[in-house]
């Protein structure tokens, strides 16, 4: 079935095939999505309700981040997978903790890349690169990467939400291996990614209704994405739930939505760091 297809659409984008991006705007409450999209989104919201809390959960953890290292003295950070523009991007963020900074944001989803290339018309701090982050070499190459950002200084890759769309086909301890050695010593890794080690069922059901999207789903466990941080030394608290990193002061005009349940959010985060006497 064809669909209208809206203005700000790219005509390459085939609006037939649901995206893992724009899936994810949804889930946020976004309009950036094609019938296709929700339709899928739906299934998987049938499977998981509680998709829309973590997505905004995770959004609060990229903040958290993007604070914290910030006040490490980070003021550049290359976003992977920086997905559809919402509320508190990388670059506000940044800006309102450590003026100065600069943002590369990199997506592999046209729709993605076309509205953040609108949001950051007017932006002297941030730009924005169609790729694909399973392919470092190319992506570090490209002038806008290395013409913004200044490698030879400690930056912040960021792999929120979307190292669990990397197959393990596609080598990502390679991957993040690659990113890691192409930064400065201090540079750091933050990462958020799903796990299914608390719902086994749901979880295989995920990976189905994923495997009709654009990407699919790989969960992983603990201790896989404990290998995967491998090179890098994790700050405080270390691997933990996603809630549980560097949690805000709890709010009692608004409760937690999911009343600190690990295991309804199903997400592990880390924050890792070069060792600064590591080879350059």
């Amino acid at each position: 079935m064809q669909h209208h297809r809206p203005t700000w659409a790219p005509d390459e984008i085939d609006m037939e095939r649901p995206s893992a991006a724009r899936m994810y705007d949804y889930y946020l409450g976004g309009s950036n999505n094609f019938a296709a999209d929700r339709e899928l989104a739906e299934a998987s919201l049938r499977n998981w309700p509680d998709l829309g809390h973590i997505a905004r959960a995770n959004r609060a953890y990229l903040h958290r981040v993007v604070t914290e290292l910030c006040r490490a003295g980070i003021d550049q950070f290359l976003d992977l997978g920086s997905g559809i523009p919402s509320g508190g991007c990388v670059h506000d963020v940044a800006r309102t903790h450590r003026p100065g900074s600069r943002t590369v944001y990199v997506d592999s989803d046209l729709v993605a890349v076309a509205h953040s290339t609108t949001l950051l018309a007017d932006a002297s701090d941030a730009v924005v690169i169609h790729a694909d982050l399973r392919d470092p070499a190319a992506l570090l190459e490209n002038s806008l990467v290395n013409g913004f950002l200044d490698l030879s200084r400690p930056v912040a890759v960021l792999m929120i939400s979307v190292l669990h769309f990397v197959s393990e086909e596609d080598s990502p301890a390679e991957m993040i291996a690659a990113y890691r050695d192409a930064t400065a010593p201090g540079s750091y890794l933050a990462v958020s990614h799903g796990t299914g080690d608390y719902n086994p069922t749901e979880s295989s059901n995920a990976r189905g209704i994923y495997a009709k999207a654009d990407y699919g789903l790989t969960l992983r466990s603990r201790a896989q994405l404990a290998e995967l941080m491998d090179g890098y030394d994790l700050i405080e608290p270390g691997l933990v739930d996603m809630i549980h990193w560097r949690p805000d002061a709890p709010d009692e005009t608004q409760p937690e939505p999911l009343g600190g349940d690990v295991t309804r959010y199903s997400m592990l985060a880390a924050v890792g760091r070069t060792p600064t006497d590591a080879a350059a």
